[in-house]
């Protein structure tokens, strides 16, 4: 039997949920969590508050926290002249987005993780920077000190500025009295497409790139309405060069964060739940516009990466895969010449190194600390793998079946590597954008499994994180914590509307109308239009903030603009396309001024501005000549559009009510066969029974 391990030191997060917090447990740092017990001590005791904001999967975290937070001397230093406080960003986004903020003032736009703030016992800014190797850490902390005991009134005339700078942050522009344009949604896709790579992908740089998922989404919409084939080209190069690059895992799927270069060669090797959400849907969004079963067969490897690695046996999506094994950044993904031949033999793994670009020099030449040393390699595909097959003489077919048999045996081998940390909390608005994709890979792939998946993911968070009905945010061993976010609700809305649609159960559409409801109560600012980001009976910080950006992961008033849109005409429900207009009239000057960070919001807009295809189906759902039809539906690209089913859904399932749903009136089966009705604003054409007839009603080749 294993002895358990000892430690040294044990500070107060070993009572925390967050595996981050549980990472800094055994510092020798007196760690606090962000909560009164902290501001109440650094008043009593006349202390600045040192805060750390970070997340699990976070490289430079775990260096700092190696380097600095695991340092007697610092330990020593900090512990007598500071509380310190330690934060999950993942779970008290909150807190982390009034701080980056601060950290970004202060930085001339520079922020990330670690964070580090020094703040007053009243939680205002001194200070705010990012990762402190330990040397400068000290002498920085030194020099805060120094400030608090000498000049007490600096420190206060500097913190009233910064307060007034962060008042109108979180206060915004005066809303107006129109909302965004349809104009602005083209001219912003054509802009964006401008800054794309046109060789490799993504946007333009010479260092990190991130998958452009919500730039790409948007550049789709406006293809299908303009024909640009420069908005196509720039999504297909950067899906394919991501789909070939080392950001791609290609043995086990999943992307991963970032690419630290702008080939896609070496990423940051975390997977995020919110990125294989985000990146699968965009997967499937190009394979409807353009067939290329690449994009379908990306999407699939991600799903299964997620339900096999992410989901818990209790249904929920964990959060994060972690970037570092046994210490060192990408240890579990590298390979070298001789570990491939010894797995798949000389002849075969020749072939295979040969294609995924593993050589005995090794493609990847980080050398500092924190990566393997020595050569090694990140599969990767250089030349697409038609073009190598023919150049071996190899049929194309069966090159893809000897490359896939290499592939699982490798995988089997990596699989007795130690694998990466699992950052196993449930979030609730990360758990609603892969609900969302698996639902809509499930009608667009035609695979019931995703909808499945997503199905058990939704049940989860609305069976166990929930508390008098209002969403929360986190839940790890059994415990559900912490009012949920705007984001929270308006991902799980989208989450659940795609799921109706994929399943045609009425539970679903249930649960969305009533979160929707929810957010109007507790999350509209009713004086200057869109939602603030904490419920008006959240804790009350020093800003409340409705920022509309979209940055990793899209805001919240920007998915929540297309939810009430959707359900604006699901429900005939004009209130909810006016707090849908509030969110465009609020924003409108601000998207002006900077359209590149509001993608998914101008895909809201696109949508109110469309004529969004209003489609019956009235038919028994558990029928093929039904389930023909909305395979029709999902056919080809047409992302504003909202689907009902007038019918029995099968399951057991009760049917849509008439009187909820205006829509369905008068749908009814046309000579005893399942019949699709095709409206605009309520003005339907005639039904057709046909699954071609509507492939051509919708538009789709």
């Amino acid at each position: 039997m294993q002895e358990a391990q000892t430690h040294a030191h044990t500070n107060r997060l070993i009572h925390a949920t967050s595996p981050y917090l549980l990472q800094h447990a055994h510092n020798p740092v007196d760690w606090y969590e962000w909560g009164e017990e902290a501001f109440a001590k650094a008043k009593s005791e006349d202390k600045p508050i040192f805060l750390s904001i970070g997340y699990s999967a976070c490289h430079w975290c775990h260096v700092m926290e190696h380097e600095t937070f695991e340092s007697e001397e610092v330990a020593d230093f900090v512990n007598e002249r500071f509380v310190c406080v330690k934060v999950d960003r993942e779970e008290r986004p909150d807190v982390d987005e009034i701080y980056m903020h601060i950290t970004q003032l202060m930085n001339k736009g520079q922020g990330g993780w670690p964070m580090s703030v020094f703040l007053t016992s009243d939680r205002e800014p001194i200070y705010a920077g990012t990762y402190f190797p330990k040397p400068h850490f000290m002498q920085l902390c030194g020099q805060i000190h120094n400030l608090w005991t000498t000049e007490r009134d600096r420190i206060a005339e500097q913190s009233v500025q910064i307060r007034g700078i962060l008042d109108e942050w979180a206060k915004g522009d005066a809303p107006d009295k129109d909302v965004i344009s349809k104009e602005q949604v083209t001219e912003a896709a054509t802009m964006l497409a401008r800054y794309f790579d046109r060789q490799k992908g993504g946007f333009r740089s010479d260092g990190n790139k991130f998958p452009p998922s919500m730039s790409m989404e948007l550049m789709l919409r406006t293809y299908r309405h303009t024909n640009d084939a420069a908005l196509l080209d720039a999504v297909n190069v950067t899906l394919q060069n991501m789909a070939d690059g080392g950001i791609y895992d290609h043995l086990g799927g999943g992307i991963c964060r970032y690419s630290t270069d702008p080939e896609w060669l070496v990423p940051h090797f975390e997977k995020m739940l919110y990125d294989q959400a985000l990146v699968s849907a965009i997967y499937l969004d190009a394979f409807q516009v353009t067939g290329n079963p690449r994009y379908e067969a990306v999407a699939r490897d991600i799903f299964a990466y997620v339900i096999d690695d992410l989901q818990s046996k209790e249904g929920g999506f964990y959060s994060t895969r972690d970037a570092d094994s046994e210490g060192m950044e990408g240890a579990f993904y590298i390979w070298k010449v001789e570990q491939i031949k010894s797995v798949l033999g000389e002849d075969r793994g020749a072939l295979f190194c040969e294609f995924y670009d593993v050589t005995d020099g090794g493609n990847w030449f980080e050398s500092r600390g924190h990566a393997p040393a020595g050569a090694k390699n990140i599969l990767r595909i250089k030349t697409p793998a038609d073009d190598f097959a023919k150049s071996k003489g190899i049929e194309p077919a069966e090159f893809e079946k000897q490359m896939a048999q290499c592939r699982k045996e490798l995988f089997v081998e990596r699989e007795k590597r130690v694998h990466p940390g699992l950052d196993d909390k449930i979030l609730t608005g990360w758990n609603g954008l892969m609900i969302a994709s698996l639902a809509k890979g499930a009608r667009v792939l035609d695979d019931p499994q995703y909808a499945k998946a997503a199905a058990r993911a939704a049940d989860f968070v609305l069976t166990k994180m929930r508390n008098d009905g209002r969403l929360l945010r986190t839940h790890r061993n059994g415990e559900s914590r912490l009012t949920g976010y705007l984001s929270d609700y308006a991902f799980m809305i989208e989450g659940l509307l795609n799921l109706y649609e994929a399943t045609f159960d009425p539970r679903w559409l249930t649960e969305a109308q009533a979160l929707t409801d929810i957010t109007i109560s507790h999350y509209l600012d009713s004086a200057g239009g869109g939602f603030f980001f904490t419920a008006d009976d959240a804790e009350k910080l020093i800003a409340r903030s409705k920022n509309p950006r979209d940055s990793a992961i899209p805001s919240g008033n920007s998915v929540h603009a297309m939810n009430l849109v959707r359900l604006g005409v699901m429900l005939d429900r004009s209130d909810y396309r006016a707090h849908a207009e509030s969110i465009f009239k609020a924003f409108k000057s601000t998207v002006e001024n900077s359209p590149s960070q509001f993608e998914r919001l101008l895909c809201a807009t696109d949508m109110y501005h469309d004529r969004v295809n209003e489609i019956v189906i009235a038919g028994n759902g558990a029928e093929a000549s039904t389930d023909a039809l909305v395979r029709a539906v999902y056919a080809g690209f047409l992302p504003n559009k909202i689907l009902l089913l007038a019918g029995d859904p099968g399951a057991g399932r009760p049917a849509l009510a008439e009187d909820q749903f205006a829509l369905l009136k008068g749908k009814k089966p046309v000579d005893g066969k399942p019949a699709a009705f095709v409206c605009e604003n309520k003005v339907c054409k005639r039904p057709v029974t046909d699954a071609e007839a509507l492939r051509k009603e919708l538009g789709f080749r």
